[in-house]
């Protein structure tokens, strides 16, 4: 089974040098309950924690030491966070720039970044965009599935890059359920198009259901030191986020997705959220 009619049967890893298209034209809302750091494992969370401190402490430095929190008490962070990081890694993700403004493919586009591979030529980072809807579902782009039994046919499609192999993400409460899939960060994992079989066998057994699936087509990726090179160029925002961000994104509607991260960022990032389209012309 396969999402679209193109290339690549072989999905295991994607390859090539295909990626941001530079050289081209250019629900509601879940309670702000706090996360208890001290409780989890998750070393973003942590990260994420000592990152807010510290600009706490740049915003008014002469906070007394009596009154910040010891070693002892609980840490908390609101579900929803962000904040910018100096290199990419798997699981963050690059936020477009003003840079790519009148880019077709990648203005204001929020890349997940899914594996950050090796610095060789064709095992580099690749992720999906995940706030582009293509307002179809993959029985209309797939005839195929018109005439198949198949969990998948009603199933919303995203824009996921402009590199050719369909990849699908999982939600899941169990990570160890999903057997033979690769998790990204807690509780979100991926698979390419032919791992559809093995998601179907899950959805027959209960241990996930079709809304914890999000179709793409397509993915983006690079070289190595080609990403690097985009980010030295400004034309991403690199951050890391809360899982919970990236699972409302992955469940409701992502449309505000780009804004929310660069508001929840901070800072010139979050000026930059408020700036109108750059028209090149």
């Amino acid at each position: 089974m396969v999402f679209v009619n193109a290339g690549h049967d072989d999905a295991s890893t994607p390859t090539g040098d295909t990626s941001a298209g530079l050289n081209q034209p250019h629900d509601e809302t879940k309670t702000n309950k706090p996360i208890n750091v001290s409780s989890s494992n998750y070393w973003r969370d942590v990260r994420a924690n000592l990152v807010r401190r510290e600009q706490e402490l740049l915003v008014d430095p002469s906070t007394p030491t009596e009154s910040k929190p010891s070693s002892g008490d609980p840490l908390q962070l609101p579900q929803k966070w962000a904040h910018a990081i100096t290199m990419p890694e798997a699981g963050c993700v690059l936020v477009a720039t003003e840079a790519l403004d009148d880019d077709s493919i990648f203005e204001r586009t929020v890349i997940f970044i899914l594996r950050l591979g090796s610095r060789g030529t064709f095992d580099g980072p690749f992720g999906v965009i995940l706030n582009r809807p293509l307002y179809t579902k993959i029985k209309h782009v797939n005839p195929t599935f018109q005439d198949q039994a198949t969990p998948f046919g009603d199933s919303p499609l995203f824009f996921g890059g402009p590199v050719d192999m369909s990849m699908f993400l999982v939600r899941t409460d169990d990570s160890s359920r999903l057997k033979g899939f690769e998790e990204v960060v807690p509780g979100i994992c991926y698979g390419f198009r032919t791992d559809l079989e093995k998601a179907a066998v899950l959805m027959k057994s209960g241990a996930i259901r079709t809304q914890d699936l999000r179709f793409y087509v397509g993915h983006a990726a690079w070289d190595y030191e080609q990403l690097l090179g985009e980010i030295r160029a400004g034309y991403w925002a690199v951050a890391s986020c809360s899982t919970e961000l990236i699972s409302d994104a992955l469940t409701g509607d992502p449309s505000c997705l780009w804004t929310e991260i660069l508001q929840l960022m901070g800072g010139q990032y979050s000026e930059l959220s408020e700036k109108p389209k750059q028209d090149s012309s």
